[in-house]
């Protein structure tokens, strides 16, 4: 598709996905512009993830009945359906309860000031989700706060003036300094890792979470792990966006005449891999 759509096209459809799905209008700050998350919510997520658990879901249902059907997927429908089932409320429900207040000002985006992130001294980030009272006392330890001297962690009315107390306070020690103080708990506290530092953590270099490419690159390693059926990961680099398109079209009948007035027109692009001398 890289070839087919240009890369306008592509953005045009996360933008647009993102809006016209709805919940681009509650991502973001409090008075500032809504936020995109990156193409994560669209592309990835509402996108290619939801078109191949349809194909998945179609061919187990082939697997009983031997017939074959159509995968309709749309990256609006899946981006609004994989938010609902996420609050496993419905769609109205949600904006109601979850979402009553106005963007960046309610539970889960933001707006509590345990469930948020806080900048650190050397200007690096702490990430807060102790939503469970449990989780809560932890954060409140951790901080060298007591909860009896606060108000109701459930006080929305509170919240502004919390986060700001929250903010002073991890404002005074650095990152690591924190790691330290929440390492071992289970107050929900946990640092914002650039990808470099997620692929020398602790907990995903024992679970060998990143490999290392042919070009010394480190790069994710397949997700899920099986256990009968693994995959196994390649090192080898990514092609080159139209590097086999020429051997592709050939396959598919195509002359050479035809492939160049293609490339004439720019429908596609090609980009023949050289040697260095």
């Amino acid at each position: 598709m890289t070839d087919l759509c240009s890369r306008y096209l592509q953005n045009q459809l996360s933008s647009r996905t993102a809006s016209e799905s709805g919940v681009l209008s509650k991502l973001g700050r409090s008075g500032e512009n809504p936020h995109a998350p990156l193409n994560l919510l669209a592309d990835f997520g509402g996108g290619g993830l939801m078109c191949a658990l349809g194909i998945v879901m179609a061919l187990f249902e082939r697997t009983r009945s031997g017939k074959g059907q159509v995968v309709d997927t749309s990256m609006v429908s899946n981006s609004s359906h994989r938010v609902s089932k996420f609050l496993r409320i419905s769609w109205v429900t949600a904006s109601f309860v979850l979402w009553e207040q106005p963007r960046g000002e309610n539970l889960l985006d933001g707006g509590a000031p345990f469930y948020t992130v806080y900048r650190t001294a050397d200007g690096d980030y702490m990430a807060i989700g102790a939503l469970e009272p449990q989780f809560y006392q932890e954060l409140i330890k951790g901080l060298g706060l007591k909860s009896d001297e606060l108000p109701s962690q459930m006080s929305m009315a509170d919240w502004p003036e919390m986060k700001k107390k929250f903010a002073d306070i991890f404002a005074k020690k650095t990152k690591a300094e924190w790691c330290q103080i929440f390492d071992g708990t289970d107050a929900c506290v946990t640092p914002v890792l650039t990808f470099e530092e997620a692929a020398h953590h602790g907990h995903n270099k024992e679970r060998g979470s990143f490999i290392t490419d042919g070009e010394q690159g480190l790069s994710p390693r397949p997700a899920p792990l099986l256990s009968n059926t693994p995959a196994i990961p390649s090192s080898k680099r990514d092609p080159f966006v139209g590097e086999h398109t020429e051997e592709i079209l050939r396959e598919f009948g195509f002359s050479q005449e035809e492939i160049n007035q293609l490339k004439s027109d720019k429908i596609i692009e090609s980009n023949k891999l050289k040697a260095n001398f």
